[in-house]
């Protein structure tokens, strides 16, 4: 891994978490109560010992900034030419924004030439997984490959979500399509699934940066790596694929994108239960991220129908259940529940107080925001519409503008994000 640069990639716009991403960058939206989406990836570099990676940023890229500077850069050691860096658009070799996952690589071409490495492992921001780029790497450079794409085993009828590929017996791709609406491609082990890219490419440098070139020339590109980059290089280039293996311990092999609301939803239910799918206290594989100074959660009230209760639930520092009840869901820090309330299978974000006599279900909740008393939140579907943002299948956003409209209260947003 001393000779591999990590390339997290951490700039798109993330319309579909929209609007958890109106006002930061998706890999910087809540996980899990303390976390940031993007500290499960980081997470896995530092546990892989992967202590090079340059994180290319664009879009409201302020609070992912602060927590990458606070939270990350005392993880690594710079004496020893380590380094967690953000590397906003520079336009240093384009005139452009970036167009494309490949785009944003070739951009900061020149920055990851400073740092000679022998391999660079391109990265998503956006899911949810556990993964030692260790075992990755060793098997790419026993099979001599130029790429190897981590790949898991998929339904066929969820190809228009994945790139999938062609495999032989050796491990040796010799197709690939980027997201088919049908596929007839199918595992060679398993010829009821197909095999599917994770968004995880392990290039050698000497292949990565002239096919960036080339790439970059090419008027016909969208700049993907998926779309262009991995199907014209075929031929050319030995590619194999790396059975993913799941650091995360359980029956099934656990990778989630949480690139939709309700991917988010779900993804974070996955961790509130007696033995949670996805799994935040395993000392074997620790989840890291910035933890601010708050006091311990508090739970309070212990009269007969005011009862400060937490059940199947992940309750942050600084939470106070004061005299509610709280079911399935994940408090963030500095959460209040105040006296008669329930919540049910929510996702509350930091800084949110929730009155008195509140009855919430099948919500996110984003920070700084106040639930005045009485509010009934994930109830009534059409009057829901009406006052926030309702997915299809039936999960409340609730931002801070109605919390400001409704109930003026003064935020300091240079700080709260």
């Amino acid at each position: 891994m001393k000779d591999t640069l990590g390339v997290l990639l951490a700039g798109g716009a993330g319309e579909r978490l929209y609007p958890l991403t109106r006002d930061r960058a998706k890999p910087a939206v809540t996980f899990g109560g303390n976390y940031r989406i993007i500290d499960i990836t980081l997470s896995n570099c530092i546990n892989s010992d992967l202590r090079k990676v340059y994180i290319l940023t664009q879009y409201k890229a302020l609070s992912l900034n602060r927590h990458i500077r606070e939270g990350w850069s005392s993880v690594v050691a710079r004496e020893l030419g380590e380094f967690i860096e953000i590397l906003p658009p520079m336009k240093r070799v384009s005139d452009n924004w970036y167009l494309g996952t490949a785009d944003a690589v070739y951009q900061n071409i020149y920055s990851i030439g400073s740092v000679e490495p022998k391999y660079v492992l391109v990265l998503s921001g956006d899911h949810i997984y556990k993964m030692n780029y260790q075992l990755m790497l060793d098997q790419h450079v026993a099979t001599g490959a130029d790429v190897t794409l981590a790949t898991i085993l998929i339904d066929p009828n969820e190809s228009h979500r994945f790139g999938v590929m062609d495999i032989d017996r050796h491990g040796r791709i010799t197709g690939f399509e980027e997201k088919p609406r049908v596929t007839s491609l199918r595992s060679p082990h398993n010829p009821e699934m197909a095999p599917g890219s994770m968004g995880v490419y392990l290039f050698n440098t000497d292949v990565l940066l002239p096919v960036l070139l080339k790439d970059a020339e090419d008027p016909d590109s969208s700049h993907d790596f998926g779309k262009d980059i991995l199907p014209k290089i075929l031929d050319q280039y030995r590619l194999y694929s790396f059975n993913f293996i799941d650091e995360n311990k359980t029956e099934a092999l656990y990778w989630r994108d949480v690139g939709t609301l309700e991917a988010f939803y779900e993804a974070n239910m996955d961790l509130v239960s007696v033995s949670p799918v996805f799994n935040l206290y395993d000392k074997h594989w620790p989840i890291r991220t910035q933890q601010r100074q708050y006091p311990p959660a508090k739970f309070v009230f212990g009269e007969p129908g005011r009862t400060g209760t937490a059940i199947d639930s992940i309750v942050g520092p600084g939470c106070i259940i004061s005299g509610g009840i709280v079911r399935k869901s994940v408090l963030s820090p500095d959460v209040r529940v105040n006296s008669y309330s329930e919540v049910d299978d929510s996702i509350i974000f930091a800084h949110v107080n929730i009155g008195r006599h509140c009855r919430i279900r099948n919500a996110i909740i984003d920070r700084d925001v106040h639930v005045p008393e009485g509010t009934l939140i994930g109830y009534d579907a059409v009057q829901d519409a009406k006052d926030y943002v309702v997915t299809e299948t039936g999960i409340t956003v609730v931002t801070r503008d109605y919390s400001l409209f409704e109930n003026p209260v003064t935020v300091d947003y240079f700080t709260s994000e």
